[in-house]
This record gives C-alpha cells, structure tokens and sequence, in this order.
C-alpha cells in the first residue's frame, strides 16, 4: 500500500458520503469501528469480569501470605513440642535426684557415711525442720566436723557426686585446738512431696 497515496486519500474523503470513499480508506474506517466495537464491549461488558479477576488474584496472594504464616507456625509449634519433650525429660531425670520420703533417712545415712569415711570425726549433725515450698520439701541438715584439710575437701567433693541432690551451704572452716581444722556448714537436700501431702488440707503446697 502506498502510505503517501492513502494519507491523501484520506483527506479528501467526505465523511457525509461513505459510499464514495476509496477502499483502501473505507477497509480503514471498518477496522476502526470494528476495534472501537471490541473497546466498547470490554469496558461495558467484561469490567465486571475483569474486577472480579482481579479481586481472585488479590484473594490468591491473601491466601498465600495466610499459608506461609500458618507454614512458619506449624514449624515452630514442632519446636515448641520437641523442646517442650526435652524438657520433661529434664525434669524427669532431675526429679528422680530427689529423694522421697521413704529415702530420706537412708540419704542421711549416706552422708554421715561419706564424713566417716573420710575420716572425719562429726561433733554435730542435726536434721533441722523441713521446709516446705509449693511442691517441694527443703530439709536442711546442720553439720560441725573435724579433720585434715584434704579430707575435708574430699568430703566436699563426695557430697556434690553422690545420686541425690545433696548442696553445701554456709561453709566456715577454722583451725581447731587438736591441730586440724573444723567445718561448719549446711547440708541441704530436697525431696519431692507425694500425693497425700500434696493433697492433705492446710499443707504447705497443697494442690487446690
């Protein structure tokens, strides 16, 4: 097609008398109308469908932001859960440190034992009261013995390692008049209160 020949083709058209246009202008108008038509019929037609396209896509990204959080939850609850599984196991193997009631005596024994044999002499060891708190029972036991300095030491040192949970609290050691040393300390222990104390009325950590 000649560009030069349609553009003054195309000024000297009258628009009152199509009929009369050359065709190379009238193939041109038809494909204006007919592009105006298809304009016409999207912007009436489909403006509904298109808002509603495009409200999905909006819903779609919604969604996926939902589904990466909801996703980053769900890793983190397992964390939780297995941290929370750890932790039981920790206390578990805490709590079984603890002595019961019924070992309380036995655990006592273990200790003057562990002073004994490290030739310690003990001019006092006294179970004081209990003390009791939420779910546990403190007993604090008041101890004075005699000795070489490394055994002392030693005896420390058999109290921290024994199977029950055993602390030295309050140590004062000081030269005695035989020519070796005395310590004063506390011996602490805990124990783990059962059912019937837990549960007996006006008891100190008595579940309500």
């Amino acid at each position: 097609m000649d560009i030069k020949q349609f553009i003054e083709d195309l000024k000297g058209v009258n628009p009152k008398t199509p009929g009369t246009w050359p065709l190379p202008v009238k193939i041109f108008a038809f494909i204006i109308m007919f592009l105006a038509v298809v304009g016409a019929g999207a912007f009436f037609d489909w403006q509904d469908q298109w808002d509603e396209l495009s409200g999905k896509r909006e819903e779609e990204v919604k969604l996926k932001d939902v589904y990466m959080s909801k996703k980053k939850e769900a890793v983190n609850l397992d964390l939780i859960k297995k941290q929370l599984i750890e932790t039981q196991q920790s206390f578990g193997a805490l709590l079984k440190q603890l002595p019961t009631k019924s070992e309380m005596a036995s655990l006592l024994t273990d200790i003057n034992q562990a002073g004994l044999g490290r030739g310690l002499n003990f001019e006092l060891f006294k179970p004081q009261a209990e003390k009791r708190n939420k779910e546990l029972a403190e007993q604090p036991i008041t101890i004075k013995v005699t000795g070489a300095y490394d055994d002392l030491g030693k005896f420390a040192s058999d109290i921290s390692m024994m199977p029950r949970i055993v602390n030295l609290a309050n140590i004062s050691i000081a030269p005695n008049s035989q020519g070796g040393l005395t310590m004063d300390a506390t011996a602490i222990t805990y124990r783990y209160l059962d059912e019937s104390e837990l549960s007996r009325k006006g008891a100190p950590g008595a579940r309500k």
